[in-house]
């Protein structure tokens, strides 16, 4: 009988410090998100299920996610970090003055021949700032036409930033790695 209890206290300890153990990833390190909406498309879809990884910080051209100003958490693609301009010119982005290629629209400009995918502006006629303020970021859907992003919003506080996501895993058809 003292056997029996003591194996069964066994157990509970390793389902107990299995949770735990999950529960600390799942807070700390990582931590899924379904995607909500079209403003990622091509590169995301509507339902996708991604995992946010919650360590290190953001490059230019990363997915991330964040909460946004509507008690909201947004997707979308990191193009300016801190001390840098911004603006798009003909449907070309310049960071810094220097012109950036796009891969990940190409797919939306072949299919949107009537004008650009993204207006042109400049950092300044929207935010009122020449760069990027330290601690922030400017951050676009690939949607451009249909996304409220950084041209709307203004930029967005690092400290508001959850992670950065590269993983779909669900649907099981679309798992993939995204750029």
């Amino acid at each position: 009988m003292a056997k029996e209890k003591n194996e069964l206290w066994e157990w509970t300890k390793a389902l107990l410090i299995a949770v735990g153990l999950a529960a600390i990833i799942r807070y700390a390190f990582f931590t899924p998100i379904v995607v909500d909406g079209f403003s990622m498309m091509p590169t995301l879809h509507n339902g996708d299920r991604m995992i946010v990884n919650k360590i290190g910080t953001p490059d230019r051209f990363d997915i991330i996610v964040f909460h946004a100003p509507e008690q909201k958490d947004y997707i979308k693609r990191v193009i300016g970090l801190p001390g840098d301009t911004v603006e798009y010119v003909s449907d070309t982005l310049y960071v810094n003055g220097k012109a950036y290629e796009e891969p990940y629209l190409e797919a939306y400009k072949e299919q949107t021949p009537e004008g650009p995918l993204t207006e042109d502006f400049t950092l300044e006629e929207i935010t009122g700032e020449k760069t990027v303020p330290e601690g922030e970021l400017f951050v676009l859907g690939d949607n451009r036409r249909s996304s409220k992003d950084s041209r709307h919003i203004g930029t967005i506080s690092m400290e508001q930033v959850i992670g950065d996501t590269k993983i779909v895993y669900w649907p099981i058809k679309d798992i993939r790695i995204v750029e």
